[in-house]
């Protein structure tokens, strides 16, 4: 496999908000920690230190990984994190069956090349790349399907609390379904037996994703959390507590939002006065004040009053669960964390959130967009390559590429812009003449003009539209270049799922992308 490298300025596929942070803006440095460079990273570790409860920590994971085949480099990661030596670099992500679209994996291969760079450059620690499933996250419609070769396929089943709660037990005509899409090699046997045992030996959807995921990136050291236990809820008690009763994040995040809206740089989400949900077996709902000294979860008959709500929290932590405001403040709390890697809307909404973390004392990670990637072959290149286009172009749109197709390729002389400065040198001296004639004629000339213009470029069009009949079949092949690199429109990474590229290049898929991904660059990779 063989890579190159786009700026992501030139992919026309990134928020105003991401490119600003990428450039450094000076109007974000307020809302960001420590910036994505290696200097950044050096005064991260020194803020970071012996601010974790690692004891805590290992204990949860050791648990969580006790019935689990964990690779030795994972097991030494794990405890590893009971030295102040060792951090984690972080990604995080919803349980999305099968993996979801392909920037699930990018993710992860992105954190992992981290932790090696991070390791190269800074000796004397050690840097482990962990996952964070979102086990307590409910919106079950965003992660019940995936794509293969533009098919859609969907766990059909009623959603049911949090989603890292929810059984498996239906899931076996879903995975059935995705195994025949695999076809018949030594790859798609290997992905469909990984693929069964996730999902139809194992209980409940966190249980299936750790043993997916641990499949994938065992043998690369990744350590998965899954944060939905009593042990490491204890940990983030007081802050619930102060939170719920004292509305502070809110505060906060909403004053940040409302800086950040004033800059030009849209919100991604929004804080609510309480920003936890009240969590059980069998639902998660949102937590409320509907009068003084009263809370209620909503659609339940359960309410509190401040102190009995204060009680709840010490004895029952695990009943309460972060929304996505607060999630990232759990994450640091009880993670020895450097780094959080996300894409392009993550970071933009992890920037409405310092002020909250700066309020509680917990240090702000440096936030790392995660490579973003498209994966393609020889054939496709020499197809690009053909028609004389670049990797670099291919992320314009169909009618401009083909423009540019025409122009060059064409054997007319399309463009009319010799004869407008012909015809314009020519309006120049019937303005004059008008103007001595009488002066306020000037505007009927400029008008004509402008109305020649308009019949000129009109004009121009019908040449280029009448010309492309003859490029027929290269405008085809580029109209399937762009469907099969960009399908539906969109980044191949946002639809997509890996099966089918694992079934072509197998465990090389993930070796390749961690080989080729660069973190620190800040470049679109594309693979090939």
């Amino acid at each position: 496999m063989k890579a190159t490298y786009i700026d992501y300025k030139d992919t026309n596929s990134f928020s105003k908000t991401l490119l600003a942070y990428l450039e450094n803006d000076p109007q974000l440095t307020p809302f960001a920690g420590n910036r994505p460079t290696l200097e950044g990273f050096g005064r991260q570790i020194q803020a970071k230190a012996g601010k974790t409860n690692r004891k805590v920590l290992v204990e949860a994971l050791r648990e969580q990984y006790a019935a689990v085949d964990a690779h030795p480099d994972v097991t030494g990661n794990i405890d590893a994190l009971l030295d102040e030596r060792t951090f984690t670099v972080t990604t995080g992500h919803q349980l999305n069956i099968f993996t979801g679209p392909l920037y699930f994996i990018f993710k992860i291969a992105t954190a992992i090349r981290l932790a090696q760079d991070l390791k190269a450059e800074f000796p004397d620690y050690r840097f482990v790349p962990v996952y964070w499933m979102a086990t307590e996250d409910h919106d079950f419609a965003e992660i019940n399907h995936t794509q293969l070769h533009g098919k859609r396929i969907t766990w059909e089943t009623e959603a049911v609390s949090a989603t890292g709660r929810m059984s498996t037990e239906s899931m076996e005509a879903t995975v059935r379904e995705y195994q025949r899409f695999l076809g018949l090699s030594d790859n798609s046997t290997k992905l469909a037996q990984l693929i069964e045992t996730a999902y139809l030996r194992h209980n409940n959807l966190a249980d299936a994703t750790r043993h997916l995921v641990n499949g994938l990136f065992g043998a690369h050291g990744l350590v998965i959390i899954d944060a939905d236990k009593p042990a490491l809820k204890k940990l983030m008690a007081p802050i619930i507590e102060q939170d719920v009763i004292g509305e502070h994040s809110h505060r906060a995040i909403g004053q940040t939002s409302s800086e950040l809206k004033q800059l030009g740089f849209a919100a991604q989400v929004h804080a609510r006065e309480i920003n936890f949900f009240y969590l059980t077996d069998t639902y998660r709902e949102r937590i409320v004040k509907s009068a003084a000294d009263h809370y209620e979860v909503l659609h339940q008959p359960l309410s509190f009053t401040g102190a009995t709500l204060k009680t709840e929290v010490v004895q029952h932590p695990e009943r309460f669960s972060p929304n996505v405001v607060m999630r990232p403040l759990y994450q640091e709390l009880i993670l020895p964390n450097l780094a959080y890697i996300g894409g392009g809307a993550e970071i933009g909404y992890w920037l409405q959130l310092k002020r909250c973390f700066d309020h509680y004392g917990v240090d702000f990670p440096i936030l790392v967009p995660r490579n973003s990637a498209m994966i393609t072959d020889d054939n496709m290149a020499v197809k690009v390559l053909r028609l004389d286009l670049t990797f670099k172009s291919i992320f314009k749109t169909n009618e401009e590429l083909k423009k540019e197709y025409v122009r060059r390729h064409t054997r007319h002389r399309l463009a009319l812009n010799d004869e407008w400065m012909e015809l314009s040198s020519i309006f120049s001296k019937l303005q004059l003449r008008a103007h001595k004639i009488d002066p306020s004629l000037g505007p009927s000339v400029s008008a004509v003009k402008a109305r020649l213009k308009k019949a000129l470029n009109r004009l121009e069009k019908k040449l280029l539209k009448a010309d492309k009949r003859n490029h027929q079949d290269a405008l085809i092949q580029i109209d399937r270049i762009k469907e099969k690199l960009f399908p539906g429109g969109a980044l191949q990474e946002r639809s997509e799922n890996f099966g089918l590229l694992y079934v072509k290049y197998g465990d090389k898929l993930i070796h390749e992308l961690i080989h080729y991904f660069r973190p620190l660059d800040f470049q679109f990779t594309i693979i090939y």
